[in-house]
C-alpha cells in the first residue's frame, strides 16, 4: 500500500510496485453511467467477470441528468421510424453525421455506429427500453409527452438537407416529461443487478492505472473506504468516467471556448480523471479544444421565424438550425452584442415556454426605433430586415437558406433578446474531446498503436459527436451506450493475462 495523497491519475503504478493483488477479475470498469453500465452487460454476457467501480453512491452518471433522447436509425429505419412512414437510409444518416462532425469526422467510428444503429435500437428494446410508435411533430428540444420520435438536430436545415435525405432519429423513452434519463438508468441499473458475473464497488475511486514493463495495462489503483486497493484486471480496463467538463483547470487549458458558457452539464465526476489516466499510459487524447454549446432558443418553436444580427445588424445563419449550431456559430463572431429579433406574435409565450432565459435588449414600434435603441448604425438593420422580408416575399432565403417553411415576414412592432455570451441567456456546455479510440473501444497511442489492455467509452473517449455546430440531441447517449458496448464486448474477446 502507498499513501493515497502521492497517487495520482497522471502517474501510474508499475506492475514490479504492486506488492498484492487486493481484487481481481476479468474486466474492470470505471464509472457506473450509460456508458459503464452497457460495457458491463456486453462484457458479462460475452463470458467475462466484471467489476464496476463508480465514485458515487448510485449509478447513473451524466446519462441519468439528461433527457436520454438516443440518437438511431439507419438500414431502412427502426421500428419506431419504420411505423411513423419513415424510411432511413444508412448512406443519408453517415452523410448527416459525417457533415456534422466536419474535418474531425471519425468515418470508420460512424460507418460502424450508422449500420450498427438499429440493432442497437433493437438491442436497447430487447432489455426493457420502452419506445413508443408515435411521432412528434412539434418543434422541440426535448419531448415532454410519451411520444418517441422526433427531429433534434440541423437534418431539415441547410446545408444539410441538401447532401442528405432529411429523417427523424431523435428516440424518446416511452415517458412523459423530461424523465428518460433517470427511466433508461433504472433499466441499464436493473440489468447490471439481474447478472450474476457483474460486481459493483460503489463510492469507490479509480485513482491510477497499473502497467507492465511493456506499457501493458494490468489493472487500477481504486481507493475504497480510506484504502488503496490494487485491482488485477486479466483482460482490460474500460473508463467510462464522463469528461471533463467539472474540472475548471482543464476546461481552460484544453478547451478555452467552452469558459464562454455558464452551465456545465454533466454530474460531478466529469472532472476528466479518465482521460487522465489514459493520457498517462501513452493514450492519445484528440478534439479536446472542442465542446457542446448551445443557445436553445426554442420552445417556442416560433422562435425559428425570427434572424439573428450581430453588432453590426448583420445575419449570419440561418434560424431553422439546431440551437447547439447557433451557439457554436454566435461564439465565432467578431462581434460585441448578439441580438434574436423577433415579432411580438413570434415572441408569443417566450417568457413562458423558453429555456434561453436572454433578457429583452430593446423594442420598437417601426425597424428604425428598435435600431436606435440597440445602438446599430443607422440604416444597417433596417437594411437588413428589408432583405429578409423580401426574400420571406418570394419564399427563399437568398442569402442564408431557411428553409421556406420558417419564412415570415418581420413585421413590428418588434422585440430584440440579448443572446450575448455573458448577458444572462443560458449557454449550456460540456466537452467533447477524449481518449482517441478504435470502433471498438479499444484505446490508441499517438503512432495510432493500441493501448494493450486499455479501453473507453462514452464521453471519456472522443466518439461520433466532434462539433456543437454539428450536435444533435440524442448523440451523446447514443454514443455513450453504443461505445460502451462495444467496449464491453471486445473486452470480454480478449485473452486472460
Amino acid at each position: 500500500m502507498t499513501d493515497s495523497a502521492k497517487t495520482d491519475p497522471s502517474r501510474p503504478r508499475k506492475l514490479s510496485d504492486v506488492k498484492q493483488w487486493d481484487r481481481e477479475t476479468d474486466v474492470a470498469i470505471v464509472g457506473l453511467g450509460g456508458a459503464g453500465g452497457c460495457a458491463a452487460i456486453e462484457a458479462a454476457d460475452g463470458g467475462a467477470e466484471v467489476i464496476v467501480f463508480e465514485v458515487a453512491s448510485a449509478g447513473g452518471g451524466s446519462t441519468a441528468l439528461s433527457s436520454a433522447e438516443i440518437y438511431m436509425g439507419g438500414s431502412g429505419g427502426t421500428r419506431v421510424q419504420q411505423a411513423c412512414g419513415f424510411e432511413d437510409s444508412t448512406e443519408d444518416m453517415v452523410t448527416y453525421m459525417m457533415m456534422a462532425a466536419g474535418p474531425q469526422a471519425d468515418e470508420a467510428k460512424i460507418r460502424n455506429y450508422c449500420e450498427q444503429s438499429s440493432g442497437h435500437f433493437q438491442w436497447l428494446v430487447d432489455i426493457g427500453v420502452p419506445f413508443k410508435d408515435s411521432f412528434h411533430e412539434e418543434r422541440a428540444i426535448m419531448c415532454l409527452t410519451d411520444d418517441c420520435l422526433l427531429y433534434t438536430g440541423s437534418e431539415k436545415a441547410w446545408p444539410f438537407a441538401q447532401h442528405a435525405k432529411p429523417c427523424p432519429r431523435g428516440h424518446n423513452l416511452q415517458v412523459e416529461g423530461d424523465n428518460g434519463g433517470p427511466l433508461l438508468m433504472k433499466i441499464l441499473l436493473e440489468n447490471v443487478a439481474r447478472r450474476d458475473a457483474i460486481t459493483v464497488e460503489y463510492e469507490t475511486r479509480a485513482l491510477t492505472l497499473i502497467v507492465d514493463d511493456d506499457g501493458a495495462v494490468a489493472g487500477l489503483v481504486v481507493r475504497q473506504d480510506q484504502h488503496e486497493l490494487n485491482v488485477r484486471a486479466r483482460q482490460g480496463v474500460i473508463l467510462c468516467a464522463g469528461g471533463f467538463v467539472m474540472n475548471e483547470d482543464m476546461v481552460r487549458k484544453y478547451a478555452p471556448m467552452l469558459t464562454a458558457g455558464n452551465t456545465p452539464i454533466g454530474n460531478p465526476g466529469d472532472t476528466g480523471t479518465g482521460i487522465l489516466m489514459g493520457m498517462a499510459v501513452g493514450g492519445a487524447a484528440i478534439n479536446m479544444h472542442e465542446g457542446f454549446i448551445s443557445l436553445p432558443y426554442y420552445p417556442p418553436a416560433d422562435m425559428t421565424r425570427g434572424i439573428v444580427v450581430n453588432d453590426k445588424g448583420q445575419r449570419f445563419i440561418n434560424e431553422d438550425v439546431y440551437h447547439g449550431r447557433l451557439g457554436a456559430f454566435v461564439l465565432r463572431q467578431p462581434a460585441e452584442r448578439m441580438y434574436f429579433i423577433v415579432t411580438v406574435a413570434q415572441y408569443g409565450d417566450y417568457e413562458k415556454v423558453s429555456y434561453l432565459g436572454a433578457p429583452v435588449a430593446g423594442t420598437g414600434e417601426t425597424v428604425a426605433e428598435l435600431e436606435e435603441e440597440l445602438g446599430l448604425r443607422a440604416g444597417s438593420l433596417q437594411h437588413t430586415i428589408k432583405v429578409y422580408n423580401e426574400d420571406c416575399a418570394r419564399g427563399e432565403d437568398t442569402l442564408y437558406h431557411k428553409a421556406g417553411e420558417w419564412l415570415t415576414a418581420l413585421e413590428p412592432p418588434l422585440v430584440a433578446l440579448d443572446i450575448t455570451p455573458g448577458r444572462g441567456a443560458f449557454l449550456p456546455y460540456f466537452t467533447l474531446g477524449g481518449l482517441d479510440t478504435r470502433p471498438t473501444g479499444q484505446v490508441l497511442n499517438t503512432q495510432g498503436e493500441v493501448v494493450p489492455g486499455l479501453y473507453a467509452a462514452g464521453r471519456t473517449a472522443c466518439g461520433v459527436v466532434r462539433r456543437a455546430e454539428g450536435y444533435s440531441s440524442g448523440m451523446s447517449v447514443g454514443d455513450a451506450t453504443f461505445s460502451g458496448r462495444m467496449a464491453g464486448r471486445e473486452a470480454a474477446q480478449a485473452p486472460r493475462s
